[in-house]
């Protein structure tokens, strides 16, 4: 096989890559049906009173004043993400830390490689594993939250069915609860304190731990402000939501780990068959690396690889 053909080869792969992008990946998603399950629920289905009506638009108008704030909040600094992270560094004390992980990779790579790994490990270390670890810490402090934040809202429906008003009951979980919520809820009573309405602080919320629950708990704060309604029946339902959210999720992910151990034992296969090779005939396999053919082959291999595991992962990925 000439590399004319190789190259045709290629051509064709990046051909069906592009079709299964636009027409498979979104099944994948989820998208198609998504769409089509709101295009259905904003189909009117009920012609009530005029209060009715005037309430759902009131209840639109919010929401979708909520999205147009959201959209422009999409950009995130880098003392956005420090804070997710629940970090008190400043941006020099990142660049510090950064460089320090720079220097320290780029020596290791040195002394256990040559000039280029040094080099590449220098740029991972610089601007690779800093930001890993923003999101390790990210996401870590994001399970945290998401799994005493039903135990605040519940806090927040005793407290306001036994007559206390909506800021009393955030300063409790404010003092009471484990961090960290205890500190999210104490920057809302910050917020509150420096001049915003308690639906702009609790808004504040989601900026900072950017979940689906804590965005479902700031739209709920602020519909019932502009359109009224009974709050503590409201966040009693939000509660019940967000623990149902967190046992499918549970169920979600035991059900999930046989796929996703099979895929990366998939994954992880041809390493390991590489590697056995490579220890038993070494003048073997290594035409792939010494050769123009075997060059093309790895890499035309690693693209469908990769495009393998991309398809697995969207297939064993639920958004709940």
């Amino acid at each position: 096989m000439d590399q004319q053909q190789l190259v045709v080869m290629g051509l064709a792969g990046l051909a069906a890559l592009a079709f299964g992008w636009a027409f498979v990946i979104p099944y994948l998603d989820g998208d198609v049906k998504g769409e089509a399950r709101q295009k259905k629920l904003a189909a009117p289905t009920n012609r009530g009173a005029a209060q009715k009506a005037q309430r759902g638009r009131s209840v639109a108008d919010t929401l979708k004043e909520i999205d147009q704030r959201k959209d422009g909040k999409v950009r995130l600094t880098l003392e956005d993400k420090i804070a997710m992270a629940g970090l008190d560094w400043t941006r020099s004390k990142y660049y510090m830390i950064s460089a320090v992980l720079a220097v320290l990779a780029g020596v290791a790579g040195f002394i256990f490689g040559n000039v280029f790994i040094a080099v590449g490990a220098l740029f991972a270390g610089a601007f690779g594993l800093p930001a890993w670890i923003l999101t390790f810490l990210k996401n870590r402090r994001m399970k945290k939250f998401l799994l005493e934040l039903p135990n605040a809202v519940d806090v927040i429906v005793r407290g306001i069915r036994s007559g206390l008003p909506l800021g009393d009951c955030i300063g409790i979980i404010s003092r009471e609860a484990a961090e960290p919520v205890k500190g999210e809820f104490r920057q809302i009573l910050e917020a509150q304190s420096l001049g915003l309405s308690l639906p702009e602080a609790v808004a504040t919320l989601y900026k900072r731990v950017p979940s689906q629950e804590a965005n479902f708990f700031s739209i709920v704060v602020e519909i019932q402000s502009k359109s009224g309604g009974n709050l503590s029946e409201v966040l009693g339902n939000l509660s019940k939501v967000l623990r149902e959210r967190r046992n499918m999720r549970g169920k979600v992910q035991a059900m999930s780990m046989e796929a996703k151990a099979s895929a990366a034992i998939i994954a992880a296969l041809p390493f390991i068959v590489a590697i056995l090779v490579y220890m038993s005939s070494p003048q073997y396999i290594s035409l792939l690396w010494q050769t123009d053919t075997g060059k093309m082959t790895m890499m035309v291999s690693g693209f469908w690889m990769a495009i393998g595991v991309f398809v697995m992962k969207k297939m064993i990925t639920f958004d709940i």
